[in-house]
């Protein structure tokens, strides 16, 4: 605590960068105010076209301060918001199909969406950027309006309209604390392992320096009995909530971010830092928690407000943009392949002292939804990666073998007219189905059938579409370049209420029925259970892991029966005719292959890989023939172990 209220003025490192500003800003800028905005330095004008016509100007100050600099609006330029969003509309081609401007005071920015922004980017002849901005006096940004609107994105946007004013307090007072002058010029740089090692589950370490102490993830084990089992241990460290600097988070699964709810119920004031899809996912799937919760009579560790205050705490980064969030340690974050807006995390420690990446989770292979894990890091001297596959007989089959194995599946069920049942995660994976299943069937290589969906799925799916920019290039162009766009097709049908479900459920009606939980344990797919179990012609197929001790894992084992709950509590008993099957390759992991590939790209510039977030014999593997095949020390530590990196 001691350290962060020993500035009270403006530091002398901060006075520099600020008249380093000022005297390299032509008046013609007509700059107004300088202020911190969290890890960045946001200049004021009322003149703002100036600056967006002159990015020469902002790159070459950039160049010299090496932080980050956005340009705002002055308040006593911003048209009030019914009067901007008219003339927002006046300007707006008709053929832009304009859905919605959603205004931010806290920034001075507008999201202008549409159904086709692509005729409406900064070199669209009919829309120019800066004219906007002069009339309106808000900066603009383009975002593709979604086929349903997501009432996540919804609610963060209302909230943090709300919050405006504690926001733009908190920005200024982590920019204090980013900016302030170092402590020392000693670098040393530890790490301490608080869960996600020896096991997968409760991701969570403390990247620790003389000036910084940054948690990195912040996840819960959700099959643990006890809470020393499943929480982080940050029992184990001599620090407060207040000694933190940040948060960064990798992605949005529970097993990183189910305790991060708790943190800021117990005090945690500070940055959470993450990418901008990851905010509304984890904001999807820590509420849903709340919910499986009650649904088993469990008491859940945080409440809805505590979710909400996550939003406010929040500041997200694009991929690849380097940012300052403590006086020694820039982030950047970069794809990872996983799930939508996953991330590696590449730390750059003192004077380019030394360089930490944290993989998190990574998929080291393109899908249709996402590309491969990025890998060209200037530098790395300790990596952190993933062993979830970690044996060597972890392979998965090609996504060209899985994509034939998925088709030749459903082709034949529909063909005897039945139907497809797919239980599935719906976040990450359901969307993958949703693109391959699109794809084929467009293609002739599937049979044309109603697809339904059912569950978070249509909600996540709209905060894939919202941020397409994150998707695979091929996809991210079908989005934002034309009207061919997969998550809008015809073939898709999301039953929104149970009194909906007669459809799908028709006998002699082959379809496909996309539903939650994916392993049979509680969700609206055991209802489309109970109808397709007894049916020969039909088939359930299994596309994630199935865990031991789930329905889903005892149907794949080839149980002929399933004991169930009923309507009104009554026991079922429901007998399973249909054929099951499983299809390995749609994971969002890497395989053991993919995993020493990746090792092999960084290998030039490495000094030490570090071993996480599998059982302990995966990890031990994966370390062990780390050192034997690329000759680097690899270590695979266990929890509440302290590392030495520099």
């Amino acid at each position: 605590m001691q350290r962060k209220q020993q500035q009270k003025e403006l530091p002398p490192s901060s006075q520099n960068i600020m008249a380093t500003i000022l005297q390299s800003i032509p008046k013609e800028a007509n700059v107004t105010k300088i202020e911190y905005e969290g890890p960045r330095i946001a200049l004021y004008t009322n003149s703002p076209r100036y600056l967006m016509e002159n990015n020469q100007t902002i790159s070459n100050l950039v160049s010299v301060i090496k932080k980050r600099i956005v340009v705002r609006t002055d308040e006593s330029i911003r048209k009030p918001e019914d009067e901007a969003r008219k003339i927002i509309a006046s300007l707006v081609p008709d053929d832009a199909k304009l859905q919605a401007t959603l205004f931010d005071t806290a920034t001075g920015e507008v999201s202008i969406e549409a159904k086709r922004p692509w005729l409406l980017q900064r070199n669209a002849k009919e829309f120019n950027h800066a004219e906007v901005t002069e009339k309106t006096g808000w900066k603009i940004r383009v975002r593709k309006a979604t086929t349903v609107p997501s009432r996540t994105i919804q609610t963060i946007n209302a909230t943090l309209k709300q919050a405006s004013a504690e926001r733009s307090k908190q920005l200024k007072q982590v920019g204090d604390e980013i900016f302030r002058p170092r402590l020392t010029q000693r670098t040393e740089v530890s790490l301490f392992t608080l869960g996600g090692f020896g096991q997968v589950g409760r991701s969570s370490l403390l990247l620790s320096t003389p000036e910084s102490k940054i948690l990195i993830d912040c996840g819960i084990n959700p099959g643990a009995r006890s809470p020393m089992d499943a929480f982080p241990r940050l029992d184990s460290l001599n620090i407060t909530l207040d000694d933190l600097d940040a948060v960064v988070i990798g992605h949005a699964h529970l097993d990183h971010t189910g305790f991060l709810p708790t943190l800021c119920k117990y005090g945690y004031k500070g940055p959470i830092y993450c990418t901008e899809p990851t905010l509304p996912m984890m904001n999807l799937i820590q509420l849903d928690a709340i919910k499986v919760a009650a649904a088993q009579g469990r008491t859940p560790i945080y409440s809805e407000r505590d979710v909400k205050q996550i939003m406010r705490q929040t500041i997200t980064l694009p991929y690849g943009t380097v940012t300052d969030i403590s006086p020694d340690i820039k982030l950047v974050l970069a794809n990872a392949g996983h799930i939508l807006g996953s991330a590696l995390c590449h730390f750059h420690i003192g004077n380019g002292d030394h360089n930490f990446v944290y993989s998190g989770d990574i998929k080291f292979g393109k899908s249709i939804l996402f590309e491969a894990a990025s890998w060209n890091f200037p530098r790395v001297e300790t990596l952190l990666i993933e062993s979830t596959y970690g044996l060597k007989e972890d392979i998965q089959p090609s996504r060209q073998e899985v994509e034939s194995a998925f088709i030749n599946a459903v082709n034949n069920t529909l063909a005897d007219g039945g139907k497809v049942l797919i239980p599935i995660p719906a976040v990450g994976r359901a969307q993958e189905i949703m693109m391959v299943i699109d794809h084929y069937m467009k293609s002739g290589e599937m049979i044309e059938a109603p697809v339904f969906t059912e569950g978070m799925i249509s909600e996540a799916s709209a905060i894939h579409e919202s941020y397409p920019e994150y998707l695979a290039r091929e996809l991210k162009q079908k989005i934002l370049e034309t009207d061919d766009n997969p998550f809008d097709s015809e073939y898709f049908t999301n039953i929104e209420h149970a009194d909906a479900r007669e459809e799908p459920m028709r006998e002699n009606s082959p379809c496909i029925i996309l539903a939650t939980s994916g392993m049979l344990e509680g969700g609206p797919v055991l209802e489309y259970f109970k109808n397709i179990a007894p049916d020969k012609k039909s088939k359930v197929l299994f596309v994630s892991y199935q865990v031991n001790g789930t329905l889903g894992r005892r149907v794949l084992d080839g149980s002929k029966q399933a004991t169930m709950l009923g309507k009104e509590g009554k026991v079922e008993v429901v007998t399973i005719n249909c054929g099951v099957e499983k299809l390995d390759g749609f994971s969002g992991h890497s395989d053991y292959n993919q995993l020493m590939s990746f090792v092999q790209r960084l290998r030039p510039k490495l000094r030490r890989v570090l071993v996480n977030h599998g059982e302990r014999k995966k990890s031990e593997n994966l370390a062990m023939n780390i050192r034997r095949m690329h000759r680097v020390p690899a270590h695979y530590p266990q929890i509440q172990e302290a590392i030495k990196l520099f």
